[in-house]
């Protein structure tokens, strides 16, 4: 069992706790830091309470979403909706290519592969900048002197496997966090024992950076640099080991080197920012010197910098002791993602409560998205100017008030915020609606339903009904009313696939022909309510002839009972008073993942080299042509 943490920083607990809406039991929440060497995974349920913690070696497992799925296969017992990962990459858009790893992956693929109704991939060093303003004197340890400005910058870094840079800047009454790859500008040498290691780095690289040498292979670099290459080689956690014994003068030469570099580094980033809140130290590699860090150059170093030795005297550097901090950060992050308990955009309620702070003008930009905040995710930024009235760079400093970056950092936050959170409501359509009300009422009811049905789904009887009807002999589908169209449209596709198949939708026929299948049949039953007596005896009649029985169909219902596979949907509509509307297009989407699931079983396995031979035809099978299907 993995053990049950909670954070031992105080401070950061109570900030991390401080909605009351989230002091309760709250639907489980994944969270995760991946860096190149290890991830750490937990479940979150109360704010700033960690459960489940386990630490991961990604040499373990060739792809990402594996690793994800073996931690989640240690929680079995818990299922969650949402996600929050901090990744040792820069996150621009959908597609993450890891540094210092051979990993790629798509978030929105992944977020469907896991099951996961949100996910959020933030840069690891973002989500860790975002939780240092909760920490306390407990979690850090203060080297040198200076006082921390209240409204001041702060810089981050955190040596690693590589060297991790950011910064927060404060905007009214909230962060905003800066992601950066700082520790990929150019190294400089602050003396004549850095100028060696820089020219032994010349000799097989034309551009040196900070990371290079700044970071846990740059100590091995280091060693090496300084003892020559006939030295024994050494791994860097031996190196540290040594210097901390300090029985072997060339590793405390080493680690004395590689921390002033870090103070040359973090001077630099001080400098840069105007990093007057102060700068604080990270990562795997600081916190783990210990005193042997507080007795380094790194301070002298720091404030080595000539006519501005002053300015740095007076900001103070900091060690980071705190326990999960990047949790602490995709936490905070997460709350602006996940909807409210009621089923609100808190992205939305975050712009309407900041509304009387900004600018008029700001403040127009605001009232647009506010008003349709669907139509902003496809706008322009040209649009959305003449929408609000006002100039394109308003718009860039609307979402900047924010705490975002630019209008598409602002507009992937927002997407992630609408999709797959619309709470589930009907509004009701009136007489007196224009044209264009009621067309937008429909669209909203129907989009509602279906992302909750997205909730709903159960992924294993998709896949069981897809291997029975690929396998079935004859298919037949029952249905009457309303879901004989979806009937005739699955007849449809099933024939296409050249599958023999008959859609029956006359009731006086429904046992006569159920009586006739055999063992190697499928019949697929329609209905909303799951209740029509003549869809309840023919699936009885077709049980006892040995067919296999899918029924598309609400949970609790006869039908469902009588099942082999049940496709449940439980979509509540009246279909007894009104014409059922929005339950029929679940069911027809439920028909499409099915026709997509056997399109793909259906594909023949050709290697990519032999396909289009004259003994390999390039063309697919029968039946194969979806549009899903790229």
């Amino acid at each position: 069992m993995v053990p049950y943490v909670v954070s031992t920083d105080p401070q950061l607990a109570q900030l991390m706790a401080t909605d009351p809406a989230d002091q309760g039991e709250a639907e489980p929440r994944l969270l995760a830091d991946i860096g190149a060497t290890y991830a750490r995974f937990c479940i979150e349920r109360v704010r700033g309470r960690f459960e489940r913690v386990a630490v991961l070696s990604c040499d373990d497992h060739a792809e990402f979403v594996p690793l994800v799925q073996a931690y989640l296969d240690t929680v079995p017992d818990l299922r969650p909706k949402h996600g929050a990962f901090a990744i040792a990459y820069p996150i621009d858009g959908d597609w993450v290519r890891m540094t210092n790893r051979a990993w790629e992956f798509s978030i929105q693929d992944v977020q469907q592969q896991l099951g996961l109704s949100t996910l959020l991939v933030v840069n690891n060093f973002t989500a860790l900048a975002m939780a240092l303003p909760g920490v306390g004197e407990a979690g850090r340890v203060q080297v040198g002197g200076g006082a921390p400005a209240t409204d001041g910058v702060i810089g981050l870094l955190g040596p690693g496997t590589g060297l991790g840079v950011s910064a927060l800047i404060p905007a009214n009454d909230r962060w905003i966090s800066l992601a950066s790859e700082g520790g990929h500008t150019s190294f400089a040498p602050g003396d004549e024992r850095e100028l060696r290691v820089l020219r032994h780095m010349w000799q097989t690289l034309p551009h040196v950076s900070a990371e290079r040498l700044v970071s846990g292979p740059g100590i091995e670099l280091i060693h090496e640099a300084l003892n020559g290459t006939s030295a024994t080689p050494l791994p860097t956690a031996e190196i540290v080991r040594r210097a901390q014994r300090g029985d072997d003068a060339a590793c405390v030469d080493t680690v004395d080197c590689f921390c002033a570099m870090l103070g040359t580094v973090a001077a630099d980033l001080a400098i840069t920012l105007g990093a007057t809140g102060g700068i604080f130290v990270g990562g795997g590699i600081v916190p783990r010197l210990g005193d042997l860090f507080l007795r380094s150059p790194f301070r002298q170093r720091f404030e080595a910098k000539g006519r501005f030795s002053a300015y740095l005297s007076r900001i103070p550097t900091y060690v980071l002791t705190a326990d999960n901090l990047a949790f602490h950060g995709v936490s905070t992050l997460l709350v602006d993602h996940v909807p409210t308990r009621d089923g609100g955009n808190p992205l939305l309620e975050r712009i309407r409560n900041a509304r009387e702070q900004l600018s008029p003008a700001e403040r127009r930009v605001a009232n647009v998205v506010l008003e349709n905040p669907r139509a902003v995710l496809n706008d322009a930024v040209g649009v959305i100017s003449k929408r609000a009235e006002v100039s394109q760079p308003t718009v860039i400093r609307f979402c900047r008030s924010l705490g975002f970056e630019g209008l598409a950092d602002f507009k992937l936050k927002l997407g992630s915020g609408l999709t797959g959170t619309i709470p589930l409501q009907r509004t009701q359509v009136h007489r007196q609606d224009a044209t264009s009300d009621l067309c937008a009422k429909v669209l909203d009811n129907t989009i509602s339903s279906i992302v909750q049905f997205r909730e709903s789904i159960n992924v294993d009887a998709i896949e069981r009904a897809i291997v029975l009807l690929r396998d079935a002999a004859r298919v037949e589908l029952y249905a009457v009313g309303n879901s004989a169209m979806v009937a005739l449209d699955a007849q449809h596709k099933l024939f296409r696939f050249r599958i023999p198949v008959v859609a029956r939708t006359d009731p006086s026929v429904f046992a006569i022909a159920a009586e006739v299948l055999g063992p190697a049949d499928v019949a697929v039953f329609i209905s909303s309510s799951g209740q029509t007596p003549e869809l309840v005896r023919a699936a009885d009649a077709a049980k006892d002839r040995g067919a296999a029985i899918v029924a598309i169909t609400s949970t609790q219902s006869p039908l469902a009972r009588k099942a082999d596979v049940c496709l449940a949907v439980d979509h509540d509509e009246d279909s007894s008073t009104f014409v059922a509307m929005i339950s029929r297009i679940l069911h027809l989407l439920v028909i499409d993942m099915v026709s997509v699931g056997l399109a793909v079983r259906r594909m023949p396995d050709v290697p990519a080299a032999t396909a289009g031979t004259p003994d390999v035809p390039a063309q697919p099978a029968p039946g194969i042509w979806i549009s899903h299907i790229g």
